[in-house]
C-alpha cells in the first residue's frame, strides 16, 4: 500500500506562463543591474553575457554529474573571472533575489494543486516535495507565492543536498526521514529522466504527469523510461493512488 507521496514542484503542481529563454535573459540584465546599483564595476553587456554562458555550461555538465551547482556558486564564477572581487553575502543575495523575481512572477499554481493536496492529505498520506533547483529560497518563494507549504511534512531542494534528481542522493532525506519500505512511497512528477527514472532508481512507484510537460525533453526519454502510471493532468493523480492501492478500478 502507498504510505506516502513526493511531488515534484515546477511543472507538476506550479506552471510557467510566457517565453522561458526571453526570460533567462531578462533574469540576467536584472542580476546585472542590481550588481551595478549596490556599487560593484561591471560591463553590462559582457557580464549578462557570461552570466548565461556560464550557467547554460553548468547545466548541461549537471545533467551528467547530477551535481548541483548553486546560483550564487555560478555567480561568484563569474564574478572572479571578470576580476572582480567577491562582494558581501547581502550584495549577493539582493541581486538573485532581484534575478529570480523575473521568473517568480511567471510562475502560477496549477487551479487543482491545492484540491489534489488536500484529499490526499484527508486520506492519511505523508507528503513530501523534493525540486531540482540552484536556488533554495528561491524554491520557498515559489512554495509560499502558491500557499502549498503548509501540506509538506518534509521539503529537500538540490539546491541544499547538493545533488539533482535522477541521483538517489537527492531522495535520501525524504526516504530517511520516513523510514517506509520504496514501494509505500510513490513519485508525482513531469519529468521521465529526472523524477522517474529518480523514483525507479530508488524502488519508488512512480506517476508521470503530462500536463506541463517539456515535449523535447520527454521525447528524449521515450522508450527509455516507462513510467508505472501515466496521467494527463494532476487531478487524476488522487484516482491514481487508488488504483495503485487496490481501492478503485
Amino acid at each position: 500500500m502507498i504510505k506516502a507521496v513526493i511531488f515534484d514542484l515546477g511543472s507538476t503542481l506550479i506552471a510557467f506562463q510566457g517565453d522561458w529563454n526571453a526570460t533567462l535573459d531578462e533574469s540576467a540584465w536584472a542580476l546585472t543591474d542590481s550588481l551595478l546599483s549596490s556599487g560593484i564595476s561591471l560591463d553590462r553587456e559582457g557580464f549578462a553575457a557570461a552570466f548565461r554562458q556560464e550557467t547554460e555550461r553548468f547545466q548541461r555538465q549537471r545533467q551528467i554529474d547530477h551535481q548541483e551547482r548553486t546560483t550564487a556558486f555560478i555567480l561568484r564564477q563569474v564574478l572572479h573571472a571578470q576580476g572582480v572581487g567577491e562582494p558581501s553575502v547581502d550584495v549577493l543575495r539582493r541581486a538573485l533575489r532581484q534575478m529570480y523575481a523575473v521568473s517568480e512572477a511567471r510562475w502560477q499554481r496549477v487551479p487543482e494543486a491545492q484540491r489534489v493536496l488536500e484529499r490526499l492529505r484527508r486520506q492519511g498520506l505523508r507528503l513530501g516535495l523534493l525540486s531540482n533547483a540552484g536556488d533554495a529560497e528561491n524554491v520557498d518563494r515559489l512554495i509560499d507565492q502558491a500557499e502549498l507549504r503548509s501540506y509538506f511534512e518534509l521539503i529537500v531542494v538540490s539546491a541544499a543536498v547538493g545533488f539533482r534528481k535522477p541521483d538517489q542522493r537527492a531522495f535520501a532525506p525524504i526516504l530517511q526521514a520516513w523510514r517506509l519500505h520504496p514501494s509505500e512511497i510513490v513519485m508525482v512528477g513531469d519529468t521521465l529522466g529526472e523524477d522517474i527514472l529518480g523514483a525507479q532508481g530508488c524502488g519508488l512507484r512512480q506517476i508521470w504527469v503530462r500536463a506541463f510537460a517539456d515535449p523535447e525533453a520527454a521525447a528524449a526519454f521515450s522508450g527509455l523510461v516507462r513510467p508505472e502510471v501515466t496521467t494527463d493532468h494532476l487531478v487524476e493523480v488522487p484516482d491514481a493512488i487508488g488504483r495503485m492501492n487496490g481501492v478503485l478500478r
